[in-house]
């Protein structure tokens, strides 16, 4: 955008003043030029939308002085959304220059003004202003490809773990459409649930540091084997652990947490109840839900309806009862899965026989 669409407010209780500033720079080709007179309303038009490109601010004036102004403004002077202040005062004294400057103001002249400076000065400080915000986008942009590129990375691992133990890699895919219907169904916000949702694949990361003898052993394991197997969860958050967006936050919280139980009992570190981050909460659900129903090393698929009792017989025990709740109400043959890949044989055995594979 060039310099003369960006807006600029001017503040100065002297109507004359002000009206000489304002055709200065209309005279310059700036178009977008307003002017208060109140210093009590500085502070709303500059937060207003749409904000000011440039404060210009008169240090004295009737109620509010400048320098309270600035006071009120004092986040914006120094982060985002940044809004720089151009000082125009008939206070030559070196003290207001020191103080105005110390609360943030980004320059500082003095009546009566000199055209060619203050129009030099007001193109600085908005092609700086421009520049800042440029940087800015660039940053941010810059930031976004490197965590796509780090999220592809995961996912590769992620592939590549997932493919050792679930010949079909579909097991990701179902965990965490499952694990975003139930954030969905809980009533929370859009946006989390989003992340709930794209974070939630990511939970068996770890296991890629499983090795394959422990990992696709038949059976039941050894004490020593389930202690090798419950580290996948510490070397998944290793993983996705050290990154600043809240996506990898997210599905840290979920990798490190999604074997803890709502009762205290679960690994690794024995969180009960809302200790438990709720997108490992939600995961853990999703997850036994989708091992329940799907063929293992370890065991054979169980019908969907037995597995959906489990779920809802382990409420306030292994899972949280807001989820299991909210999963009682889904379909849960879509959540299983296509059809063909689902048992239709009569249940297993009930009660105390019923393993539920906590190292799913």
């Amino acid at each position: 955008m060039h310099v003369g669409k960006m807006g600029v407010l001017i503040a100065d209780d002297n109507r004359q003043n002000a009206e000489l500033l304002r055709q200065l720079l209309a005279d310059a080709g700036y178009q977008n030029v307003s002017v208060c007179h109140e210093a009590d309303a500085v502070t709303n038009r500059c937060t207003a939308s749409p904000q000011p490109d440039l404060l210009v601010l008169d240090l004295h004036m009737p109620g509010l002085s400048g320098y309270e102004v600035l006071g009120q403004l004092r986040q914006m002077l120094t982060s985002e959304p940044f809004l720089p202040v151009l000082i125009v005062t008939a206070d030559v004294s070196q003290e207001a220059r020191r103080r105005a400057l110390s609360l943030g103001a980004s320059d500082f002249i003095t009546k009566p003004v000199d055209p060619t400076e203050f129009l030099l000065r007001t193109s600085h400080l908005l092609r700086t202003h421009q520049l800042r915000q440029a940087l800015k986008d660039m940053v941010a942009v810059r930031t976004a490809e490197l965590e796509q590129a780090r999220l592809q990375t995961l996912q590769h691992l992620l592939i590549a773990a997932e493919c050792r133990d679930d010949a079909t890699g579909q097991h990701t895919i179902r965990v965490g459409r499952t694990a975003g219907l139930l954030a969905t169904t809980m009533g929370l916000p859009t946006l989390t649930a989003a992340q709930i949702a794209a974070a939630a694949p990511l939970h068996d990361l770890g296991k890629i540091g499983i090795p394959d003898e422990i990992l696709l052993k038949p059976g039941g394991l050894t004490p020593h084997e389930t202690e090798v197997m419950q580290r996948h969860v510490e070397i998944g958050a290793r993983i996705l652990g050290g990154g600043e967006s809240e996506h990898l936050a997210i599905a840290h919280d979920v990798a490190l947490c999604h074997h803890e139980r709502w009762d205290g009992t679960g690994y690794s570190r024995g969180l009960r109840s809302t200790e438990i981050p709720v997108a490992a909460r939600i995961t853990a659900v999703a997850d036994v839900f989708d091992a329940l129903t799907h063929s293992r090393t370890y065991k054979d698929p169980w019908p969907i309806s037995s597995a959906a009792d489990e779920i809802i017989r382990q409420r306030g025990r292994q899972f949280d009862p807001a989820v299991v709740d909210a999963f009682a109400v889904l379909n849960h043959a879509d959540l299983a899965g296509p059809p063909e890949l689902l048992m239709s044989e009569p249940s297993p055995p009930s009660g105390a026989q019923l393993q539920t594979p906590l190292l799913a």
